[in-house]
């Protein structure tokens, strides 16, 4: 396999795209909704997804992290794939790119777009590397929430909108919740090695048995969610029965996840991410069905 392709990790970019195709969904209805801002902000989530995974290969292998007895899938830096400088070079790069893209949305969203960008771009390098890595500090699973829920859902919305609505707020914890999910899967098959290199995450600070209940609540929050959304009057039946339908995943993974450790949870990592974007699609899916009745 290319060895880019490894370290750009693409089995977690779904967690980059469920959230800008929700949020960009909602506002489908508007007159002001514009296609090419939707496309640059899927592309800006994208870019920045794949510099958050190189700059975690590039920053846990310089911390000293990754080492030879880590149980996940390879990183590059760590293995010799490619040499860490490139792998620098390329989150830069990354980095760059989504900066570029993320002028067109500064330009078209002003001044709060501007200080969510700039938000988004220190979290990337915050998130393993700068003075206090926000993943060796247990705010890995808040991250998630924050810039893959929050962030992504209801800038995405305000960009077309101009304004945000509970609605947004609400889809942006149900996706959030899942994307944290994807997070507590990596962090608790590495407690042991994360552990023993002074990394304190989420997973470590809770203890396995704890972070099992976690992440079972984090599956299930976003369908309580939209039901209370559905029950408020604030969301639609057909995306809340559609994204609903996942609820079948959701339970198959959290059995999968209260029986496995270490290596063995390596297949739930791509697949919580998959769930992620299954939910997002099933909701958007659920909101052209309502546009197409009027």
């Amino acid at each position: 396999m290319n060895p880019w392709f490894l370290a750009i990790r693409p089995r977690t970019l779904p967690a980059a795209i469920g959230p800008l195709l929700v949020g960009n969904a909602l506002a489908l209805g508007l007159e002001s909704f514009h296609v090419g801002i939707a496309i640059a902000s899927l592309v800006c989530a994208l870019l920045l997804q794949v510099a958050v995974n190189l700059a975690n290969d590039y920053f846990d292998f310089k911390h000293g992290i990754d080492t030879e007895d880590r149980l996940g899938p390879v990183r590059v830096s760590q293995s010799g794939l490619i040499a860490p400088h490139k792998v620098r070079l390329a989150m830069i790069a990354s980095l760059l790119a989504a900066l570029a893209v993320g002028g067109i949305l500064i330009w078209h969203g002003g001044l709060p777009i501007a200080l969510l960008a700039a938000a988004s771009m220190l979290a990337a390098l915050g998130y393993s590397g700068g003075p206090y890595p926000l993943a060796s500090h247990g705010l890995g699973e808040v991250a998630a929430l924050v810039f893959f829920g929050w962030v992504a859902v209801v800038g995405s919305y305000f960009l077309q909108a101009g304004h945000t609505n509970l609605e947004a707020w609400l889809l942006g914890t149900a996706i959030g919740s899942l994307n944290a999910a994807i997070m507590l899967v990596n962090n608790t098959r590495d407690m042991v090695t994360d552990e023993r290199a002074g990394k304190r995450t989420l997973a470590v600070r809770l203890g396995e048995a704890q972070a099992r209940i976690l992440y079972q609540a984090l599956l299930y929050l976003p369908f309580g969610i939209i039901i209370g959304g559905f029950l408020m009057g604030l969301l639609p039946g057909w995306p809340v029965f559609l994204a609903g339908l996942s609820l079948i995943i959701a339970r198959r993974l959290a059995r999968e996840f209260a029986e496995l450790s270490g290596a063995d949870l390596n297949p739930l990592l791509g697949r919580t991410a998959r769930l992620t974007l299954i939910f997002s699609l099933l909701f958007c899916a659920g909101l052209l069905i309502v546009l197409a009745k009027g």
